[in-house]
């Protein structure tokens, strides 16, 4: 199959060998000038490995493949588990500026949880390939290291054409070079629901014959940890969260456990996966899992199902303009289907149009902008407009809502094929808050949602559910976001939560003094009005004046309110100190390189962490009490006023004794009923979906320039 003949030269003893398709008859590269400013649009098939190196105890490796220009990476593979000789079968379109930097293969062995280790390399000089010709390249890979050592072959097909002086239209498609975090641009073809029920006779880590464990799950570039269950070797989690299914077959699941250790490195417990090609679909799967490289065992609830309805499409073809399926989607979410798929709570339609005055992230003084929209890990892509600050994207996006109280996110990036994406500007939307058929230019924030940076976006969202399923799904968990950031500390962070935290705890303080005022007779007409109140309520107390009095204050600030005297403020005290956190962040970034004091207390740093956390914790609990009662989500406060109507007239009609008992029998047989149920608190989950302050600034719409008032049209409310 090989011909000696067509062997290209080889650098740094990394030789690679290509076979051609075709006649050889044709241009050959090497004709053209280098110094050519045209662009190149090289096709890469990566087809299949042969005989590598084995990496991992049992003989085999898991491997995937880097591509990489000019120490850039471009292109990343799937990764194929214990396989030796994998079949990839994947395509990359990567635009090449000139053709003097050869194209870099790299294979590594993944490790979930540990360094990757290195398989191989090899390379392609790209000025050797005829133009306009499929050709098929066998890459030895070599490590310079070890140079005599066999690790094997890559097969690959490559075909290579010019660009220069073609519409920069052909260059809108979504590139395969961009980070692991936004390349999800494909739909998942169904969902993995996984509930962690509990770990037993875990390897003991620590100095006093325990452990606090922690889990990690990973399916492909999807991530989840677990909470970390304190000094246990049996720890119960009962934990449930959602994956996305990408791969027909189902794909590998790595699941690692973790000894957590404060102020130094978490020790390794053991690792397992579960291979969902080998589960049946629409049924749950109790799984016993044994520990490798460990001890113990970890107990798992797997259940596959068929995807969720999320689409793309150009904006002359949507759902609710099709006045069928705009008919069938209404019905579905109607009053009558109350009980029909309870965790099927509405449809969302999002129409990316357009952005207008973005920031120049290129040396050029352009962009290469495209659109990541989310809604809690429902997370879809539009493709990239080249060399645009004005790009337009005319894209239709449908979700399924599972909690109306979800926030639509749309970030906007610039596109880099040496690295990972650029932000240039994001927006947070409130499902509640969107206004339905209406075309609205949103300007866009910072990555903290504290300020505008340059440039608006134009979207038209509606949002259709029942309000009912979305009443009895806020008192369930509210699902986890699997990407979020880090904890850091902060002084900034830090001294923001401590202020929320004196500003709430001083609500109870000034309470107290105007009660102990009372008890002081400083204001005679007063006390004696809070003395014979105090007198009548004692006297004619009973249990069910307490939510009647929580209700009361509720209907009180909804009048307030709708008469024009409402007495709530913008919070600019939280404004400036989320501003002077982002110039915090800004001098981090340029100054990460520098030691300071941070990594002299590394240490306690965590300690700190945890206070921090704690601080926000507490905050934001009395911050939603707050906006509860300031009616700053409506549907939120409608929900606790019917809940407390229903809790008045339950508490009134039926004697406490009656209630508790109730109470009891519910929790002494939950277990008994229910064996894997999650444990959950129905008013700490209610509050969860009500925003703190902080959630309250971030979400606020800024008022966009004049100059991008967009032209507004109403289609009939669908909500």
């Amino acid at each position: 199959m090989l011909d000696s003949s067509c062997k290209l030269k080889s650098v740094c003893n990394l030789p690679f060998v290509y076979n051609k398709k075709i006649n050889t008859a044709g241009t050959s590269n090497a004709d053209v000038p280098l110094a050519d400013p045209g662009m190149y649009q090289l096709d890469i098939t990566l087809r299949r490995g042969q005989s590598l190196a084995a990496r991992d105890r049992g003989g085999t490796s898991d491997p995937y493949v880097k591509f990489k220009i000019g120490r850039k990476e471009v292109f990343r593979s799937k990764i194929i588990h214990k396989n030796l000789n994998p079949v990839w079968e994947e395509k990359a379109c990567i635009l090449v500026d000139h053709l003097r930097e050869p194209l870099y293969i790299k294979v590594f062995d993944y490790d979930f949880g540990l360094q990757d280790d290195f398989m191989g390399s090899a390379f392609l000089d790209l000025t050797q390939l005829e133009i306009n010709r499929p050709t098929d390249v066998i890459l030895t890979l070599k490590d310079s290291h070890y140079p005599d050592h066999d690790l094997g072959n890559i097969l690959l097909s490559v075909v290579l054409t010019p660009k220069e002086g073609e519409p920069r239209d052909v260059f809108q498609t979504q590139s395969l070079r961009l980070s692991d975090q936004h390349r999800k641009s494909h739909l998942w073809r169904g969902i993995v629901s996984i509930t962690l029920i509990e770990g037993r006779d875990l390897k003991a880590m620590d100095s006093n014959g325990l452990s606090d464990p922690y889990v990690k799950f990973r399916l492909g570039h999807q991530k989840y940890k677990s909470k970390i269950m304190p000094k246990t070797l049996n720890p119960q989690w009962r934990e449930q969260f959602d994956f996305h299914l990408y791969e027909e077959r189902g794909g590998i699941i790595d699941i690692t456990a973790w000894d957590k250790d404060a102020g130094k490195r978490d020790d390794f417990i053991g690792r397992c996966q579960v291979d969902l090609s080998s589960l049946s679909r629409e049924q749950t799967h109790k799984l016993e899992l044994q520990l490798e490289e460990g001890e113990g065992h970890l107990v798992l609830l797997v259940t596959l199902t068929a995807s969720a309805t999320v689409s793309i499409s150009d904006l002359a073809v949507n759902s609710l303009e099709d006045q069928k399926e705009r008919e069938e989607i209404l019905k579905r979410y109607s009053p009558l289907r109350i009980f029909h798929n309870l965790k099927d709570v509405g449809f969302l339609q999002v129409k990316v149009i357009k952005a207008e005055g973005l920031m120049a992230a290129d040396v050029t003084g352009k962009s290469d902008p495209f659109c990541v929209i989310e809604v809690n890990n429902d997370r879809l892509l539009t493709h990239t407009v080249y060399k645009n600050l004005n790009p337009e994207w005319n894209k239709v996006f449908t979700f399924n809502i599972k909690d109306i109280h979800s926030v639509l996110e749309v970030t906007v990036y610039d596109e880099d094929r040496d690295r990972s994406a650029d932000f240039l500007g994001k927006v947070a939307i409130p499902l509640l808050s969107i206004q339905n058929g209406e075309q609205k230019a949103y300007v866009l924030k910072n990555k903290q949602l504290t300020g505008p940076t340059k440039g608006v976006i134009y979207l038209e969202i509606d949002v259709i559910f029942n309000a009912v399923k979305a009443s009895l799904r806020t008192l369930i968990p509210k699902e986890q976001k699997y990407i979020e950031e880090e904890n850091r500390l902060s002084k900034q962070l830090l001294l923001r939560n401590f202020i929320r935290t004196k500003r709430c705890v001083m609500v109870l303080v000034s309470a107290a003094y105007y009660v102990n005022s009372c008890f002081d007779w400083e204001s005679p007409p007063r006390s004696l009005a809070a003395f014979v109140l105090f007198l009548f309520v004692v006297w004619n107390f009973e249990l069910y004046m307490i939510p009647l009095v929580l209700l009361l204050l509720l209907t009180w600030q909804y009048f307030l309110i709708i008469s024009g005297k409402d007495n709530r403020q913008r919070d600019t005290v939280m404004e400036d100190m989320l501003e002077d956190e982002e110039e915090e962040d800004d001098k981090d970034d340029k100054d990460s390189e520098k030691k300071g004091f941070i990594n002299k207390i590394y240490a306690i740093q965590e300690v700190c962490i945890s206070v921090q956390n704690v601080l926000d914790e507490v905050a934001s609990f009395g911050e939603r009490i707050k906006n509860t009662f300031n009616w700053t989500v409506p549907f939120l406060s409608w929900l606790a006023i019917v809940a407390l109507c229903v809790f008045t007239v339950i508490l009134y009609f039926i004697p406490l004794r009656y209630i508790v008992l109730l109470w009891g029998i519910n929790k002494f047989t939950k277990k008994l009923r229910s064996p894997y149920a999650i444990d959950n608190n129905e008013l700490l989950d209610f509050l969860s979906r009500v925003p703190s302050d902080v959630q309250v600034v971030q979400y606020q719409e800024l008022k966009p320039d004049p100059s991008h008032s967009p032209c507004k049209r109403k289609k009939n409310n669908l909500g």
